[in-house]
C-alpha cells in the first residue's frame, strides 16, 4: 500500500485512530475535543476522501495518513494499527470521525486497558440505558449480533457494532497483521476471544451524526448482517482448523 507515515509522534502511550472518509465538517470538532486531554496523540487515516478531510485534520492538529484510494473501514483502521505498532503505543483507541462518540468517555474506554484489566474495551450504548435510539433495521441487526457473539464467546456482549473501542499493545500487534475487512467490529470480537484475549464493555453515550448521512440503508443493513454473520462463522472455522493443526 503506497502511503507515507507522518513524523514520529509526541507521546507514544495512547493513540486515537480516526478513520475518515469525506468528514471535513465534523473532524475539526472531534479532533479538538480529543486534544483537550494531555498525553494523547491523534491519527486521522484519510480513506481516499474527495473533500478537504486531509487538510482540515492537519490544521486541527492531528497526524494524517492519506490512503491513495478508498480501502473501507477495515483497511483504514488496520492502517492505524500498523502506525500504532510501528511507534510502539501502549493503547490504541478507535473513534469515529462523524462526531457520534463522546470524547468525555475517552478515559472510561482507555482506563481498563491501561490498568491491565482487559485487552479490548468496547464503549457500549446498551450496558446502561442512555436513550440511544437506532433505526429499526439496525436495531434488529444489533440484537442478532449480540445474541450470536455472546453465544460463541460465552460472554455477554451487548454492543457488538460499536466502533468506540480501545485495545492493548498485544492486540495492536495482532491487528497490525490480522484485521477483518468491510464491517470488522463484530468479527474482531469473536477472533480476539477465541485467541484468549480479554474483552470488557463499559457504558458510553453516543450522539447522532453531526454532519452527512450514513451509507447504511435498511436494505444494506440486512445485506451486511448476513455478510458479517457468514464472515464470523468462516473465521471460527479457520481458527478451529489452525488449532487442530498445532
Amino acid at each position: 500500500m503506497d502511503c507515507q507515515y507522518p513524523k514520529k509522534p509526541k507521546h507514544k502511550q495512547v493513540l486515537v485512530i480516526i478513520p475518515a472518509y469525506n468528514e471535513e465538517h465534523s473532524l475539526p470538532g472531534v479532533i479538538a475535543s480529543i486534544l483537550e486531554y494531555p498525553g494523547i496523540d491523534v491519527l486521522v487515516v484519510n480513506d481516499g476522501s474527495k473533500d478537504r478531510t486531509s487538510s482540515v485534520a492537519r490544521k486541527a492538529g492531528a497526524s494524517v495518513i492519506d490512503l491513495p484510494f478508498n480501502l473501507g473501514i477495515g483497511g483504514a483502521v488496520q492502517t492505524g494499527y500498523l502506525y500504532a505498532s510501528k511507534y510502539d503505543y501502549d493503547v490504541a483507541v478507535q473513534v469515529d470521525a462523524d462526531g457520534q462518540h463522546n470524547p468525555g468517555d475517552l478515559f472510561k474506554v482507555i482506563g481498563p486497558v491501561l490498568e491491565g484489566e482487559a485487552d479490548m474495551v468496547v464503549g457500549s450504548r446498551f450496558v446502561e440505558f442512555t436513550g440511544y435510539k437506532a433505526p429499526m433495521a439496525r436495531k434488529i441487526g444489533i440484537i442478532i449480533f449480540s445474541k450470536v457473539v455472546s453465544l460463541i464467546n460465552r460472554q455477554v456482549v451487548k454492543d457488538t457494532t460499536s466502533g468506540y473501542r480501545a485495545v492493548s499493545k498485544r492486540v495492536i500487534r495482532y491487528f497490525a497483521d490480522n484485521y477483518p475487512t468491510d464491517y470488522p467490529e463484530v468479527e474482531a470480537l469473536v477472533l480476539l476471544k477465541k485467541l484468549g484475549f480479554t474483552i470488557r464493555e463499559v457504558p458510553v453515550t453516543m450522539s447522532q451524526r453531526e454532519h452527512g448521512k450514513s451509507s447504511i440503508t435498511a436494505l444494506r443493513s440486512v445485506y451486511y448482517m448476513i455478510k458479517v454473520l457468514l464472515a464470523v462463522f468462516m473465521n471460527l472455522i479457520r481458527v478451529h482448523n489452525k488449532e487442530a493443526l498445532k
